[in-house]
């Protein structure tokens, strides 16, 4: 029988090691039962309202001196997602490159505004698995949920730091869809006591309907009357916005379209709330505060009709912007007068729509960086700020 040396023995072992290795390593459709009928694609679509940013937390620009548990954007992010499913130990974050640390690491596989065209976000969806990152072998897939924030991200523009684009859509939904559910801030209810009330010719009692809640924190009753036909509390809602902003672009010029509507008493019994339901409806209420235009003591009596209005001539009179209804830690200051308010319970968030601490932050972010919003309501008319921190003092400013 013919020798074989211990050597050629140990070398012919290591070969053979080396091929089955390889093979499993590049045969991973055939070898890894587990992926049968395994579909990584995204399945999502792009949805702006998904704030998605590189960082997990992202200080408000105009944050107190110890910044407050409002002042911090915390949402999960890109780079989370990115350690968690890529830099394990055994892979991008251990032998295997290149690293996946920071966020130049990161753009070098990613084409802004395109996850198509971006290597991380294809290894992340792809259905080859011989390219598929992190490896199917490894019994993990990127999730759902993750795949959502990365997608976004790179279609918004892959930026290191978020801003007002970033900050606009997620806020809006944060608003619409907490502030008007509970049928409070919509569209209905705030064209509901107007037709009750016989404020639009031609509606009866029976287009209307009544919808009660209970507040969970103080236990009050509120009755809500709500006005069943779309179209027309549409139509309504438009005219009397168009109405609005006529009026106040000139007082004078414009006094026969002083709005007569009010949204509390003493022309309307029950409770009714402006409509939040978009950005348009935020943006109006921002710039002409329900406190100006449905003021509960007469503001201006005709000298004509003597018909008396609880709407004030001055929109800038007046301390009911968004910010201070779901902020709690600041305080606020008439831009008109000058004049601090000196209380606030941020009772949007801590009663109505349960807003929490992260949200309250994107919102001010939003707040403070959206162009459409006027300066004035943002530092008053002199700049000199309208808006400062209760406990520290501080007032922020341009």
């Amino acid at each position: 029988m013919r020798k074989v040396s211990l050597v050629k023995l140990i070398t012919l072992f290591l070969v053979g090691v080396t091929i089955t290795t390889f093979s499993i390593q590049c045969k991973k459709e055939d070898s890894n039962a587990v992926i049968t009928g395994l579909d990584r694609s995204f399945k999502g679509n792009a949805d702006s309202t998904l704030y998605s940013s590189f960082y997990t937390n992202n200080l408000f620009a105009f944050a107190n001196s110890t910044p407050t548990k409002n002042d911090s954007i915390t949402f999960r992010g890109i780079q989370d997602v990115v350690t968690e499913s890529c830099n394990t130990t055994n892979c991008h974050g251990g032998p295997i490159s290149p690293k996946l640390n920071t966020y130049a690491d990161i753009m070098k596989y990613v084409t802004p505004g395109n996850p198509a065209a971006s290597k991380l976000w294809v290894s992340m969806t792809t259905n080859d698995f011989n390219k598929a990152m992190p490896p199917i072998t490894s019994g993990t897939d990127v999730a759902v949920a993750d795949k959502a924030i990365v997608y976004n991200w790179i279609l918004n523009g892959a930026k290191e730091r978020p801003d007002a684009n970033d900050f606009r859509p997620a806020a809006v939904s944060i608003i619409s869809s907490g502030c008007t559910s509970g049928n409070c801030h919509n569209e209905a209810t705030s064209t509901g006591v107007w037709a009750r009330k016989n404020l639009i010719p031609g509606l009866v009692v029976a287009d209307t309907a009544v919808w009660t809640t209970t507040s969970l924190t103080t236990g009050a009753v509120s009755s809500y009357l709500q006005l069943n036909n779309t179209t027309l509390r549409n139509t309504i809602l438009k005219e009397y916005k168009d109405s609005v902003r006529k009026f106040y672009a000139d007082t004078l010029a414009n006094a026969s379209f002083r709005p007569y509507k009010t949204f509390s008493t003493p022309v309307a019994a029950a409770s009714v709330r402006g409509p939040l339901n978009d950005y348009d409806d935020i943006i109006f209420d921002i710039n002409y505060p329900k406190g100006v235009r449905s003021n509960t003591a007469i503001a201006y009596t005709d000298p004509t009709s003597r018909k008396a209005y609880y709407v004030k001539g001055d929109f800038l009179n007046g301390t009911s912007v968004i910010v201070l209804r779901v902020d709690s830690t600041i305080l606020m200051a008439n831009p008109r007068t000058g004049v601090w308010v000196t209380s606030n319970s941020g009772g949007m968030a801590n009663q109505d729509g349960g807003i929490k601490p992260n949200e309250i932050a994107l919102i001010k972010a939003w707040y403070f960086s959206d162009p459409n919003i006027p300066d004035v309501w943002k530092y008053g008319t002199a700049g000199t700020g309208i808006f400062k921190y209760k406990v520290t003092g501080k007032v922020i400013t341009k």
